[in-house]
């Protein structure tokens, strides 16, 4: 079941969430495209509100495997609390989709001939708050010297501008090979998954979530990519969180992953 439309009365919406797990966990999980709310002074875009319960509006079942590996690690997690279509916290703030003006066919007409001074304005209310969220977490972290591994959860759709796509889980990775590879292997290894690499995106990509607070400061870090049909449920998103939680809890402790170590990027700009 896909989230409900949901519309706020005013422009004061919050910005992101931070679920208070232990920062000795050692592990930090992020979720940046969370929800599909939306102000109502921005008329809903000029899209139908079935339009803002798709995946262009946000990442179906992303959130409920954000909260249960957050519950299964007892790990802080940061979420966003706003649509990707008023911004998408996961583009460097010189991306072109960074405000979509069209996305998998939907014409956002709110977006439409957004100027610089908008964009601006939902970077101050959305955009920055997020990120502030997640350096501030990260930073408590280091504080008690504990290095935190990022663990950002995204959600991809079956199909995409007509092309079908036939991974169940796909793992996202820029240069650092700490995490990313070993989680590679121990999907595969399950047996039952058509496992991607890199796939359905790249995930080097320019000024993106992972690439600011992650491979800018050394921190081991991998973005996960569940297909949204098979999480559209919040049993089976459920389900898929304690799958990952399994997978990863061996992998997480490795003594490679609590070191700030720093790779050459490889970032790309391009749509993901």
């Amino acid at each position: 079941m896909h989230m409900p439309y949901l519309k706020i009365e005013n422009d004061k919406q919050e910005a992101f969430e931070i679920i208070g797990g232990s920062v000795q966990a050692g592990v930090i999980f992020l979720c940046d495209h969370a929800s599909n709310a939306m102000p109502d002074i921005y008329q809903n875009l000029g899209l139908r509100e079935y339009d803002h319960t798709r995946h262009i509006a946000y990442d179906v079942g992303a959130e409920t495997v954000t909260r249960t590996l957050a519950l299964a690690f007892d790990a802080p997690a940061v979420l966003s609390r706003f649509s990707r279509l008023l911004i998408d916290p996961n583009r460097g703030t010189d991306d072109p989709t960074l405000v979509m003006r069209l996305s998998d066919g939907a014409i956002v007409k709110g977006n439409a001939t957004i100027d610089h001074a908008g964009i601006q304005h939902r970077m101050k209310q959305f955009y920055i708050p997020y990120h502030e969220a997640i350096k501030t977490v990260i930073d408590k972290s280091l504080s008690v010297q504990k290095i935190p591994v990022l663990i950002s959860i995204h959600s991809f759709t079956r199909v995409m501008n007509s092309q079908e796509r036939p991974w169940h889980v796909g793992i996202l990775w820029d240069n650092d090979p700490r995490l990313s590879l070993g989680l590679l292997e121990a999907l595969r290894n399950l047996g039952s998954l058509v496992v991607g690499d890199n796939q359905p995106y790249d995930g080097a990509l320019s000024g993106d979530t992972l690439n600011i607070h992650a491979t800018k400061r050394g921190l081991a870090s991998t973005l996960i990519e569940v297909r949204n049909d098979l999480i559209s449920s919040k049993l089976d998103a459920i389900k898929w969180g304690e799958r990952l939680a399994k997978v990863l809890y061996p992998l997480l402790s490795a003594p490679e992953l609590q070191e700030i170590k720093f790779f050459e990027s490889r970032t790309l700009l391009k749509v993901r």
